[in-house]
């Protein structure tokens, strides 16, 4: 089997983890493991598995001028957008969930124009709308009477603001990742993460009863921390050194699809007039927003 049948692979398992996360995530929230403590295994245990493999790489220091755009990288990346992600998810449903995160790459758009101005052409304008108007009337109109989803609208809002935290972190982080070997840049990213979101999640890890815990409930935090967060990383990495970043990010595609197919197995969502026509609108979006234009002869 040659690399590049190996990096599809690769990208192919990231996608089915992301796209079974957000049902095992829900499983495990509220019950037993609240959102914000949620976090705090997520971030500390990848945090350990990337010091750990980083005994494998270079060893680099931090200058000392990447001090601050290093933390703002972390709070976006490995704060911000985790706990209003598991928040979200928390007080939502898996299949909004599936639908909604695959809007960043309209997002990062979005902010590309504005922080970095890059040019946005007409087709990627009416992605943009589409895609947009999708979200917008999945948020508003999405509600549901269900007594694991108590608040869908704000839980579907926080979901968006996932998707924005994560896109600003996606364009600043670039300069770094092109400056630092992966498991240097990683190990530090989610150290940061750590103490960002102590404040947060240190009194729902303190709740959250080990020895009472399911043996599936634990499956299900180990998925999230080692599959969700560990793995899929770098599954990523190796699928970029043998397909073009287009390639890859057309996977975004297949995501939700193995969200609700997942959660439709599993009776943890049912799906809804809105949420089909949403995820379309999403969907649609999303494919003209990131499609390459066709040079000319």
């Amino acid at each position: 089997m040659n690399k590049r049948t190996l990096a599809i692979f690769a990208a192919v398992g990231a996608t089915i983890i992301y796209g079974l996360n957000h049902t095992i995530a829900k499983g495990v929230m509220p019950d037993y493991v609240k959102p914000f403590g949620f976090i705090m295994l997520r971030v500390t245990g990848a945090a350990l598995l990337f010091w750990i493999v980083s005994i494998f790489g270079p060893k680099e220091k931090i200058a000392k001028k990447d001090y601050l755009r290093m933390l703002v990288c972390a709070l976006l990346g490995m704060g911000l957008n985790m706990l209003v992600f598991f928040k979200g998810l928390s007080l939502s449903t898996p299949i909004n969930s599936s639908v909604l995160v695959t809007t960043t790459p309209i997002i990062v758009l979005i902010l590309s124009a504005l922080l970095i101005k890059e040019k946005i052409i007409a087709r990627k304008a009416l992605g943009i709308a589409i895609g947009l108007l999708g979200a917008l009337g999945l948020i508003l109109f999405g509600a549901e009477i269900r007594l694991d989803a108590p608040n869908i609208p704000m839980g579907n809002f926080l979901i968006m603001m996932n998707s924005v935290f994560y896109g600003t972190y996606l364009i600043l982080v670039k300069s770094l990742l092109d400056k630092y070997h992966p498991f240097t840049f990683m190990k530090w990213l989610f150290t940061l993460g750590i103490v960002i979101c102590l404040p947060f999640g240190y009194q729902e890890l303190r709740e959250i009863r080990f020895t009472d815990l399911p043996l599936e409930m634990i499956g299900s935090i180990v998925f999230v921390v080692v599959g969700t967060t560990f793995c899929t990383y770098l599954f990523n990495i190796f699928a970029l050194t043998q397909l073009k970043a287009s390639t890859l990010s057309a996977f975004v595609y297949i995501q939700p699809l193995i969200g609700i197919i997942f959660a439709l197995l599993t009776g943890q969502d049912r799906l809804t007039f809105i949420k089909i026509l949403a995820a379309a609108l999403v969907l649609l979006g999303v494919y003209l927003a990131s499609k390459r234009p066709i040079p000319n002869p």
